[in-house]
């Protein structure tokens, strides 16, 4: 009995001792995978206003749906520094999101302006949206006269019946 007892509570031990050597890998690799905070000086306050804006406004070129300020990647980084340094030259916000979109193309703005590249992109959503209730209303449509006729057809049973021509006709043919 206590050799099955110290057998027990050795296996606990162990196991123990494997759960919280995993939780501390766990652990200090979540450190080292910690990425560094980006700190830039501006030489007028504004500056550094507009440079939270303009990274609100701008999507990360790589990332899927992420602005510049949410996105750790390389690029994102980059196009920070960027930025910062188109604000310092003294451009306003017009030229800058120009900037980036003669570079980037309209992808690299979370609301895109509307002209004849993206209309699609702003009304492709209602028309698909259209398309879909016509489609449901056209399938609607179809059931409800299927149902009609196969009541109309149940209705009336003798339409299925022969005349008594048709019949007198068929009895003959049969009677040959």
């Amino acid at each position: 009995m206590n050799s099955q007892i110290r057998n027990v509570s050795k296996k606990l031990i162990t196991s123990s001792a494997i759960v919280f050597a995993l939780l501390g890998t766990l652990m200090l690799s979540s450190v080292t995978q910690a990425s560094s905070v980006e700190t830039y000086t501006f030489t007028k306050p504004e500056y550094q206003i507009r440079f939270h804006e303009l990274n609100k406004i701008l999507r990360c070129p790589k990332c899927q749906n992420q602005n510049l300020a949410d996105s750790n990647s390389s690029i994102s980084q980059d196009l920070r520094r960027e930025v910062k340094r188109l604000i310092e030259e003294g451009r306003n916000d017009d030229q800058i999101t120009e900037f980036m979109v003669m570079r980037y193309g309209s992808f690299v703005l979370y609301k895109p302006k509307l002209d004849k590249i993206t209309y699609f992109l702003w009304y492709g959503p209602i028309g698909f949206g259209i398309f879909g209730l016509i489609m449901v209303i056209f399938i609607v449509m179809r059931q409800k006269r299927k149902k009609l006729e196969q009541e109309s057809d149940t209705s009336t049973p003798n339409s299925n019946l022969l005349n008594a021509q048709e019949q007198a006709e068929i009895d003959k043919l049969l009677n040959k």
